[in-house]
């Protein structure tokens, strides 16, 4: 379990939700059946410790209101006490209290108890101290004691903290997702070739090493392995970052969880199961989310002085007017009483979690989620910027760049529209890029594919082809062009077109660069935030999109492993890093990130394995991240400033401390005192925006 623990609770506030609430009343421990199945486990065990809170929740709520209608401070101020009072109210105000009391507070009473046991009391503590303070004072005064109760505030208390933990924990339960997103990426079985050349499907945990399997045209490759049969293109960019399909052949090596393209392709399994390339990847996000640093929450460093400082000032308060000032039981307790009422962390409570709140609803009119609120924190101090490439920094498709003409017959347009004519139909990335960038196209009849090579068709008359250099090498065809070298040693793809045999032209074609890229890195570079571009595209490639955007540095052909360990080496060297990416070949890397950001666009599996997920696919959304993580920390330190100093006088004045000159606060005079300073956090918080 430790290490449950510290996947799935970095971000929790040191509160011990896992202890307190699960193991207190459903106990139970998780049985290894492999990381998928322990990580279903987990988010079982946290969806229910989320459903426990919330039931809590809306159970003490329904109950809390008659408690409120009960108490004669909120019948007097409502001017309704004649109405509602009767004999023996107090007593069901007693019940009713006291249910709210072991019911909805039984989290933080085991949470207080955890907390001393490990000697480190904090949130859990305190809220503990002072709704216990509040019940049995409130209970002994109902039994004979004079004085006053406090039962309204005990109840809205343990509602606020409860909606507080419950909304929390919602927000880390995203982490527990992103391994069983990965999975979803292999088929569910594969089609096994018999000896005897029939095919059987069969679930792929049966397939072993040296298997064949058959893959079809559009199917998910099932395993790795070697193609020992067929031609074809795989699109592997979900796994590699490869922005285009690549094609594969006899003697080739596949990846399982690619996607084939045109052509059928016979597998020679290698490896399976634990041993494959995607578990791999499993296995390095599931590594870099458990390496993360726990952030400790501000408000829980706020709240262990708090508890020190409440729980002395009533021992001392409780000491000094008993002993020294020889009054009576009476008068000491409720001095003492005040004090643990006024330093009742209502204020403290919302301090985050509200401003949280704000954020969260500015971000998503932004089109900014957040989901790791410990990771957003960090943004406010991000030096170092990383970019996946495909899908993030470019559209991760492809589109015409340049047309060359070899035929003065044929203008640059014709040679398009010739093109997309044939490729119009073809659900190859190539064809569609071309395709698309035309501005009209005529009809083709008698398309042929030839796999991995092109693809010809009959146009006006006339017998078009559009076809890859090593069509044309064997052919014997290949031009010598230096702008075609220049176009190529940009890492462009280069295609020919020939019309009845007859070379006419060539068209270039590259992963479109969006827009908004080269506005955001100049940004970043105003702000001397250092941009990285990690891709597993080649070195051309990469460098072309690097010189285009001004990059500070790049990394090409790099596959999983390689970016987190990149990602290591930049924070190694002082640098407080984001990573920005869609793939599941960037999954590793968000997750060792100090933030890791997913466009929305991408798989689930980088969404859920993300700290922020941009919804707009836009590169400038880094920096209103940055900008809102800013404002979010100097909102929540302003909150926790008020919820916390005020006490410095509160407490004080509570203790009776201004008694000799007739000033002393009663225990109702401490809650109105406690109820101002969370209206005040309340207004703050509503204030925050972005600048």
């Amino acid at each position: 379990m430790e290490n449950h623990k510290e996947h799935n609770h970095s971000e929790m506030s040191g509160h011990n939700h896992e202890e307190h609430t699960h193991h207190a009343e459903h106990g139970g421990k998780h049985q290894n059946h492999g990381s998928h199945d322990e990580h279903k486990g987990h988010a079982n065990h946290h969806q229910h410790m989320i459903a426990d809170f919330r039931k809590r929740f809306w159970i003490s709520l329904a109950v809390s209101v008659p408690i409120l209608f009960l108490s004669p401070l909120i019948q007097n101020f409502l001017g309704i006490s004649s109405t509602l009072q009767f004999n023996g109210d107090k007593y069901f105000a007693f019940i009713l209290s006291t249910f709210v009391f072991f019911y909805g507070s039984y989290p933080f009473l085991k949470g207080m108890a955890d907390e001393l046991k490990k000697k480190q009391p904090g949130m859990m503590t305190l809220i503990a101290v002072a709704i216990s303070v509040a019940y049995f004072y409130s209970s002994a005064v109902v039994f004979g004691l004079e004085g006053k109760v406090f039962f309204w505030e005990l109840a809205t208390l343990i509602d606020i903290m409860l909606v507080g933990h419950w909304i929390e924990m919602k927000s880390v339960m995203g982490a527990s997702k992103a391994l069983e997103e990965l999975a979803k990426l292999m088929p569910s079985d594969a089609h096994l070739l018999s000896e005897d050349g029939s095919v059987v499907d069969v679930p792929l945990s049966d397939l072993k090493s040296g298997d064949k399997v058959l893959v079809k045209p559009g199917e998910k490759i099932p395993a790795d392995g070697v193609a020992v049969k067929g031609q074809s293109s795989v699109n592997e960019s979900m796994l590699t970052g490869e922005s285009k399909p690549v094609s594969k052949k006899e003697g080739d090596k596949v990846i399982g969880g690619g996607i084939n393209g045109e052509g059928s392709l016979v597998i020679k399994v290698e490896r399976t199961g634990k041993d494959s390339f995607l578990s791999q990847v499993i296995d390095l996000v599931k590594e870099a989310q458990e390496s993360k640093s726990k952030t400790q929450d501000l408000a829980n460093r706020a709240a262990f002085w708090l508890t020190i400082i409440a729980i002395l000032g009533g021992a001392v308060t409780m000491f000094i007017w008993l002993a020294v000032m020889n009054q009576s039981l009476s008068f000491a307790l409720e001095r003492t009483v005040t004090v643990m009422v006024i330093t009742c962390p209502h204020a403290l409570g919302l301090a985050v979690p509200l401003v949280v709140a704000v954020s969260t609803a500015i971000s998503a009119s932004k089109g900014l989620l957040i989901r790791n609120r410990g990771a957003f924190e960090k943004a406010r101090n991000l030096n170092a910027v990383i970019f996946d490439k495909t899908g993030t920094l470019t559209k991760g498709e492809f589109g015409v760049t340049d047309i060359i003409s070899f035929d003065n017959n044929f203008s640059q347009d014709d040679i398009l529209t010739l093109a997309a004519s044939v490729e119009r139909y073809s659900e190859h990335p190539i064809a569609q890029g071309i395709y698309k960038s035309a501005k009209d196209s005529s009809e083709a009849a008698e398309f042929i594919a030839v796999p991995g090579k092109g693809a010809e068709a009959i146009v006006d008359g006339k017998k078009v082809g559009v076809f890859s250099p090593g069509y044309l090498r064997e052919k014997n065809i290949l031009p010598k062009n230096e702008q075609i070298d220049t176009l190529s040693s940009q890492g462009k793809t280069v295609v020919y077109v020939l019309v009845d045999e007859q070379l006419i032209g060539s068209i270039a074609l590259a992963d479109i660069i969006r827009e908004e890229s080269k506005e955001a890195i100049a940004e970043f570079k105003k702000l001397g935030i250092k941009t990285i571009m990690l891709t597993g595209d080649n070195e051309k490639v990469a460098k072309y999109v690097a010189d285009q955007l001004g990059l500070d540095r790049y990394v090409a052909e790099v596959l999983p492993d390689g970016k987190a360990k990149t990602v290591k080496e930049i924070q190694s060297e002082g640098f407080v890093v984001a990573m920005t990416g869609d793939g599941v070949n960037d999954a590793p890397a968000l997750a060792q990130a100090d933030v890791g950001i997913a466009i929305g666009a991408g798989t689930d599996v980088a969404v859920e394995t993300a700290d922020i997920v941009l919804v707009k696919s836009n590169p400038l959304d880094v920096l209103s991240i940055i900008k809102l993580a800013k404002a979010t920390y100097k909102k929540m330190v302003e909150n926790l400033i008020w919820a916390t100093g005020y006490n410095l006088f509160a407490i004080p004045l509570a203790a009776g401390v201004l008694y000799s000159w007739g000033i002393l606060l009663s225990p109702a005079a401490g809650a109105a005192l406690m109820s101002l300073s969370t209206v005040i956090v309340a207004i703050n918080a509503r204030r925050l925006k972005i600048d």
